[in-house]
């Protein structure tokens, strides 16, 4: 605040915006601590609903189209974010986090009567602020034609175009499943100091990233398990930091794999068996790929990484 305003009047206008502020505030804390949606957004997604407010979406022009020639008529962008703290364990703090903002975009999905949200972004947003990080989702919610709103909206990283495709198979986009796992390696009898012996594997070191991977991995077919019988892997992500202490290499690694889960007949996919599969779009795996839309994380770096 400026030295010269300490002498000028309150503007009454100012004031009424300020309080006004104020109330909006307090609701959006109200409705997060009570699992509401706040209620100027609730205005927003029911005018998108009712038809008197415009629609919006994340969608491309071919995807509203697409969209709209096979019966999926777009209502509203939707949002989620969840602050949280990781407290004493990341593995358990990111998959809570994930939930956390899923659960809210599933409620904004219900006030703007929507079936599903497609082409679902997920970003995390780091700000310095210790042991914690912000967990952000975007989409569209859509309604099918035929079907009365749903009480359990499906969320799908599939964009319009994949989640057609999927339909058309027979196999139906369910929800998002997360595995997160992270782990310590103390390197204490220097296992990991191999670089005078040439091109060797460090096998201390490989050990440790497998089993960092397939504990994600499990997690991730755990989290999938009540959801359907099959998962699109659209994201894996990998970090692993080295540190040192004075007495001993220590080694952080974290891996992350989310999907979107899907429920196919029998004699498309195995039932009740979750197999990990690739995406549906042209070109090369995913898994390996930058293509933004699927890459949640490794497309995050203007933000930062997690």
């Amino acid at each position: 605040m400026s030295f010269f305003n300490l002498f000028r009047r309150a503007d009454p206008g100012s004031a009424a915006v300020q309080a006004e502020n104020e109330l909006r505030r307090a609701d959006i804390v109200d409705s997060l601590q009570h699992g509401r949606v706040p209620t100027a957004t609730r205005a927003r997604l029911e005018g998108s609903r009712n038809g008197t407010l415009p629609w919006t979406a994340t969608l491309s022009p071919a995807e509203l189209l697409i969209a709209r020639s096979h019966g999926l008529k777009p209502v509203a962008s939707v949002s989620a974010t969840c602050w949280l703290h990781h407290g004493w364990s990341w593995t358990e703090g990111h998959a809570q986090g994930w939930e956390m903002a899923l659960r809210r975009l599933r409620e904004e999905a219900k006030a703007a009567g929507a079936n599903a949200v497609l082409d679902v972004k997920m970003r995390t947003i780091p700000l310095g602020v210790e042991n914690s990080t912000d967990f952000t989702l975007i989409g569209t919610a859509v309604r099918v034609e035929g079907l009365r709103p749903s009480d359990h909206p499906i969320v799908a990283t599939v964009p319009a175009l994949e989640f057609v495709k999927l339909l058309e198979a027979d196999v139906v986009p369910t929800g998002i499943a997360i595995g997160a796992k992270y782990h310590w390696l103390t390197d204490w009898r220097g296992a990991t100091n191999q670089a005078w012996l040439g091109n060797q594997e460090t096998k201390i070191l490989s050990n440790f990233w497998e089993m960092i991977r397939r504990d994600a991995h499990a997690e991730m077919r755990r989290s999938a398990k009540s959801q359907g019988n099959g998962v699109l892997a659209h994201v894996n992500f990998s970090q692993l930091f080295e540190r040192e202490d004075g007495k001993a290499k220590r080694f952080l690694g974290r891996h992350i794999v989310i999907a979107t889960t899907v429920d196919a007949r029998d004699d498309v996919q195995i039932a009740h068996d979750i197999q990990m599969v690739v995406d549906m779009h042209a070109g090369a795996t995913p898994l390996t790929g930058t293509r933004p839309h699927h890459q949640s994380y490794a497309s995050n770096e203007r933000e930062g990484g997690i």
